[in-house]
């Protein structure tokens, strides 16, 4: 997708530092946008930033509603209305239900789901008034269906999923669209902490995690980043303006 084709020209993706919001970034910034990143490791988004000089970081913390108005406050003022959100920060865990304790039900939600809605409601009434924009989460297929052990993850997930529809719902007539990306496994950072956790918790080698955790995908392997990124940008671009209120499962028919 070439950069003629694409009617906005500042983006906002959230864990820009790593894995799928790096491949985010990258991917918008080829297209010619510049790209804000943000998360809490500001020598990871060096890292992304120094890739491209659309790429501009900016530490914050989305569970945090004063640190992400001043992050729009600071990308706004260097490089004009934002006009793309991808929130993509999130975290897992896992333990079974019985055994996960408040505090790590509540930081599950805080960052996967609040942190969404937080990154995505500074944008709203800007957008509105230039009726043109793109909300896009990336949500998981644990918003779509339930896994074992990971109850806070996916409750958050499908409360994602859920913000995203109302959301596309309350924009609708507005020229604004609200979607929603939904991966299966993905080969990240938080793929190899997974599959860390598992051998830690089963004495299974790394080896057997791995083809365990790819066999949930009819096509036996992981998605990679690159993929996540391709849909994205699709629905950021002109082609995609009659595209709202949708989850999009990146899963090789795990879920649609």
């Amino acid at each position: 997708m070439s950069a003629a084709t694409m009617t906005t020209r500042h983006a906002l993706v959230t864990g820009g530092g790593s894995g799928v919001g790096r491949a985010i970034a990258l991917a918008l910034a080829g297209a010619g946008i510049d790209v804000t990143i943000c998360g809490r490791r500001e020598a990871a988004l060096a890292e992304v930033a120094r890739q491209s000089d659309r790429i501009f970081g900016i530490a914050a913390d989305v569970t945090n509603e004063a640190a992400m108005a001043s992050l729009y406050s600071q990308a706004e003022a260097a490089r004009g209305p934002i006009d793309i959100v991808v929130a993509n920060a999130g975290m897992s865990g896992s333990a079974p239900a019985q055994r996960t304790s408040l505090a790590d039900w509540q930081r599950t939600l805080d960052v996967n789901l609040t942190g969404a809605f937080l990154t995505v409601k500074p944008a709203l009434a800007g957008m509105a008034a230039r009726k043109s924009g793109r909300v896009i989460f990336v949500a998981s297929t644990a918003g779509l269906k339930g896994y074992p052990y990971v109850a806070a993850y996916v409750a958050a997930k499908h409360g994602v999923v859920g913000l995203m529809r109302a959301l596309a719902v309350e924009t609708v007539k507005s020229g604004v669209t609200v979607n929603a990306v939904c991966p299966g496994f993905i080969e990240t950072e938080m793929l190899e902490e997974s599959i860390q956790r598992i051998v830690e918790k089963t004495g299974r080698s790394a080896e057997e995690a791995r083809t365990s955790l790819a066999s949930t995908n009819p096509q036996g392997r992981f998605i990679q980043p690159e993929e996540v990124a391709a849909a994205v940008l699709w629905l950021c671009g002109d082609a995609a303006q009659s595209i709202t209120g949708q989850t999009i499962s990146i899963s090789g028919g795990e879920t649609w």
